[in-house]
């Protein structure tokens, strides 16, 4: 399995990718899925791919024969033009070996998610479907995700606002999105690419990629976790009803609520007073 996202905000991207392609009880194996295309100061493109390896390897090789040659992506005249163009391989290679994968009961698998900026135009964000369509990122939808997304989506989620979440702070989010999914999910592993590329930059000047032991990794995951109990202890107590002895759970008369007190107040503290609602009351 796999996890790559990239976010998009008005100060440019930052793209980020897991290196684990396996994961098994005698096999694991590592292959990067972070794939820079550039022309600098003309162009720039990432490419992050998840799904079947040898399927995204052929896209991969097809995008980079031709950008050598000076087609293609080397060619594209904006983020959209670029997408369609990566579509097109991905279709290309699909025609080759969807049939033979099919006939032997497997999916042709190809999800990549494409970040960069032609000269003179805005930067874009973009995910190609394994059926060569492009979806774009926006500025209510500011981040894309393929691979095992759902445990790292709640943070950016809540966290990635396209008009106020800065190149440094979408970082900071894309490498807790990463390290929240390896906490849940074995499937998904070190070494982590992480970009960030700044409007008009043209090239890549900011990479970095973290192995499992990295201070910088353990020291962000180490006060992250820190954090998140800080925050829980500071949270208002949840306030529970409460059932008189003898009364049945299941009955529609009255109820008994606790208006004063937490579970938690220590026996000296004086006991929650205790109020009868009835059923005109629930509705006020």
């Amino acid at each position: 399995m796999t996890y790559c996202l990239g976010i998009v905000t008005k100060y440019g991207l930052v793209m980020a990718s897991d290196s684990r392609t396996q994961a098994g009880y005698d096999q694991v194996n590592v292959c990067r899925k972070m794939h820079p295309f550039i022309q600098p100061g003309e162009r720039v493109f990432i490419i992050l791919a998840s799904g079947s390896l040898s399927c995204t390897q052929s896209v991969l090789t097809l995008l980079r024969r031709d950008f050598n040659a000076g087609k293609g992506l080397a060619q594209a005249s904006s983020m959209y033009d670029a997408a369609r163009l990566i579509g097109e391989q991905v279709r290309k290679v699909a025609e080759i070996d969807r049939p033979a994968l099919e006939r032997d009961e497997y999916k042709f698998n190809v999800h990549l998610i494409v970040g960069g900026q032609v000269k003179g135009e805005p930067p874009g964000l973009f995910l190609i479907y394994p059926q060569g369509n492009p979806l774009e990122a926006t500025e209510e939808s500011p981040f894309l995700q393929i691979g095992e997304a759902k445990y790292g989506r709640p943070i950016l989620d809540r966290g990635i606002r396209y008009d106020r979440t800065t190149l440094e702070e979408a970082a900071k989010y894309a490498l807790l999105s990463l390290d929240s999914t390896m906490k849940s999910n074995v499937t998904v592993g070190p070494p982590i690419d992480l970009l960030a590329y700044s409007v008009n930059d043209l090239d890549i000047t900011r990479h970095k990629r973290f192995e499992a032991d990295d201070p910088g990794l353990l020291k962000i995951r180490s006060r992250w976790e820190q954090a998140l109990r800080q925050a829980v202890l500071k949270l208002p107590d949840i306030r529970f009803k409460a059932r008189t002895a003898g009364l049945p759970a299941t009955t529609s008369q009255e109820t008994i609520e606790v208006v004063e007190g937490t579970l938690g107040d220590s026996p000296a503290e004086p006991a929650p007073q205790l109020v009868q609602r009835s059923p005109e009351m629930d509705g006020k």
